[in-house]
């Protein structure tokens, strides 16, 4: 099929036909075949870049210019929320008789944006719908499209819960939505279609043919009854397989179990690597390290990807931050990185095909069995998915590194079916959260009206009635006791406690551990006291457990603060992240969070901004206690998070561009306060450490506005 046959306004076709697109893939052909034009609600059930995104766009160039209302685009993760959007924002350039407006909301989940009310296509993650439905965002009855992508991740047990109850929420909304649900192959797509009142299009459709194999005694065994001969290196396995690939032009992409094996195998391959770099790439490589070097904090793990990066190979894992991972993402995007080696966050995260997909381990560390597990057949199949690239190569090949059990292996993953998508949303964490969220945002609500609202979920569909009742009931029965809802004879209601844990989008426990915390605080000063209540919550992460060499350091930090302390505590009772944290308080650069805690850049951005989240939940439900005495220190807390900073700094880094660093160079020279700037002449400002001409006529530009 051909998008000028396509019945879609002039202005669409041409903007198709300016991003190259002339003709459909067969899953899109399917799914405009079976209505998706004509507002059909369609669940497409097709591998990795088969083209969804582009179903998607074809449902919004239809939507446009015929129908009223809003476009919602929900995703998993905020990079891919940032990466859709950036795709959409192309949108933009289309005249349906209107200005098109794209936005993107995936932050602060306990504020309604405003900036969504005038927009036209709005992308989101699934937590910031949920958190905006609770709202009662005034945009939410003008949706007349919803494409809900990875929608398989309902099975998630994190993350699938919250899905499920937006799509069950927003498939019953009185505009009744188009509802385009977008996700990789599963097993039971007719029984989620079913759910979603949705016409199924299934489709094993790839632009890039994918072979898979087990690798095992130097030669992959193909799937297709085909073998290969590998050649083999003291590099191991995993490594001589990329460089098999890279021999012939292509790109390998290396799956590694944890951060540690994807660091040292990506440092494994790359003296040989670089010796297929041309010089070009090579002079391209030196600026691009350096460029690395310039912007980050010299920690080992910096410098050893800078040093990697020279030799077209690199490694990507959470514990990188994000100016790090976004250079590696472009180059390898690019084709300078020959190499890539990823734990298998990269799966579920940004688009980054390779010819060959290396799966070094099928064994998964699972913390909360406290052992290594097999991955699943699902996560296998995604991870594969990430095999050929639609524009360079004309087929894909996905290897798993065997231990003699290659026929196993092929029987379970290659040849087996993805396990069938189950609800999430039975067990305990998942219930008290949304029943008590249904509750607020149904006051006077009855048994029977809970019932037949979660009936209409997919637990609705798959759990047995009585049993899903009976958790409903000890749900409700948690929530009456806790003092987050009420009961007033057949009736519930939110107290206003429930309401604010409803609204801050917190646990229902993390809410009431907080709440008994703060009731025993007294008037003094508490930091550490509100860092050990953070970072010890459910909700807070990335937790890391103290090591042996932590333990005195702990403790020692608790006997010089003990007028801190909300309740006695010792060593025993804390983690590593607090100690990350009260460093970063203190302004510790990354280098020594790295050599001295072994905490990387990224996972101290991610603590620092899960503390500042949740102090922001302190200092609500603190206001709500009455106890405005802790408000400012809570506050400055807050500001303190954001930054890294001692609590002097905190108010010269309000000045937009004055971060940690100059703000001490600043506090260094005498600069103090917002005063102290006003006062300094220009050039003098400029003479400053880490300031310079351009910062120092931001800066006097803001505090005139300040005037």
């Amino acid at each position: 099929m051909i998008i000028s046959e396509l019945e879609l306004t002039e202005s669409a076709k041409q903007f198709l036909s300016e991003q190259g697109i002339a003709t459909l893939y067969p899953p899109q052909e399917q799914s405009v075949a079976a209505g998706l034009l004509e507002g059909q609600n369609l669940l497409v059930s097709a591998p990795t870049a088969s083209g969804k995104t582009l179903i998607a766009v074809l449902a919004m160039l239809s939507f446009l210019p015929n129908k009223e209302g809003k476009i919602v685009y929900l995703t998993p993760l905020r990079a891919l929320a940032s990466e859709k959007f950036a795709e959409f924002k192309k949108l933009e350039k289309i005249s349906p008789g209107r200005k098109i407006r794209v936005t993107i909301s995936t932050g602060d989940l306990d504020s309604v944006d405003r900036e969504s009310e005038s927009s036209d296509i709005i992308v989101l993650t699934n937590e910031k719908m949920d958190s905006l439905m609770r709202h009662g965002a005034d945009w939410i009855d003008k949706i007349g499209l919803v494409v809900a992508d990875e929608i398989h991740l309902i099975g998630d047990q994190d993350r699938g819960p919250t899905l499920e109850i937006i799509l069950t929420k927003l498939k019953e909304l009185p505009t009744r939505p188009q509802i385009l649900g977008l996700s990789a192959t599963i097993t039971n797509a007719e029984e989620l279609s079913e759910w979603l009142n949705c016409k199924l299009v299934l489709s094993s459709w790839r632009p890039v043919p994918l072979t898979e194999g087990v690798f095992e005694g130097g030669t992959v065994l193909w799937s297709n009854g085909n073998s290969a001969e590998i050649e083999s290196s003291t590099r191991g396995p995993p490594v001589d397989l990329c460089l098999d690939t890279i021999r012939g032009g292509g790109q390998s992409l290396i799956f590694a179990e944890t951060r540690a094996r994807s660091a040292s195998l990506a440092a494994k391959g790359a003296d040989v690597v670089s010796k297929f770099l041309s010089t070009r790439e090579k002079k391209y490589l030196d600026d691009i390290a350096k460029k690395l070097l310039e912007n980050n904090e010299h920690t080992e793990q910096v410098k050893a990807l800078s040093a990697l990066l020279k030799k077209g190979v690199g490694f990507h894992h959470a514990g990188l931050n994000q100016n790090c991972r976004q250079i590696i993402e472009t180059e390898f995007r690019s084709g300078k990185i020959k190499l890539l080696a990823s734990t298998p966050t990269l799966a579920a995260g940004v688009n980054l095909p390779a010819r060959r997909v290396v799966i070094s381990s099928i064994a998964r560390y699972d913390a909360k069995a406290g052992a290594n597990k097999p991955i699943s057949i699902m996560e296998y199949k995604q991870l594969c998915g990430r095999a050929g690239r639609p524009q360079y190569d004309s087929f894909g090949e996905a290897v798993i590194v065997g231990n003699s059990n290659a026929s196993e292996l092929i029987d379970y993953y290659i040849n087996g079916s993805p396990e069938p998508i189950e609800s999430q949303l039975g067990d305990d964490k998942s219930l008290r959260i949304h029943v008590l969220s249904y509750i607020v945002s149904n006051p006077g609500t009855k048994n029977d009206d809970l019932f037949e609202f979660f009936s209409k979920t997919l637990a609705g569909l798959q759990i047995r009635k009585n049993t899903l009742r009976f958790a409903i009931e000890i749900a409700k029965k948690f929530l009456l006791r806790e003092e987050l809802i009420i009961q007033k004879g057949e009736r519930f209601a939110s107290t206003e406690f429930g309401k604010k844990v409803s609204m801050l989008y917190i646990d229902p426990i993390t809410a009431i551990y907080f709440k008994r915390g703060l009731k025993s605080v007294s008037k003094k000063r508490h930091t550490l006291g509100f860092l050990h209540l953070i970072s010890s919550c459910e909700e807070f992460f990335p937790k890391f457990s103290l090591r042996n060499k932590d333990y005195e350091i702990m403790s020692t930090l608790l006997e010089n603060h003990p007028s801190e302390l909300i309740e006695p505590i010792s060593e025993y009772d804390c983690s590593r992240s607090l100690l990350a944290l009260h460093s970063w308080l203190n302004e510790s650069s990354e280098i020594y969070l790295s050599d001295n805690l072994n905490i990387e850049s990224g996972d101290m951005h991610r603590m620092a901004e899960t503390a500042n989240w949740l102090s922001y939940c302190l200092y609500e439900i603190a206001k709500l206690l009455g106890r405005s005495d802790l408000l400012e220190e809570l506050d400055i807390l807050r500001k303190r998070l954001v930054y890294g900073i001692r609590e002097e700094l905190v108010e010269l880094v309000q000045i937009k561009g004055i971060g940690r660093v100059r703000a001490r160079r600043l506090y260094e020279r005498g600069i103090k306060t917002i005063d102290d700037l006003k006062r300094i002449p220009t050039d003098r400002l400029a003479e400053i450490d880490k300031i310079g001409p351009t910062v120092a006529d931001n800066v006097k530009s803001q505090l005139k506005k300040l005037r």
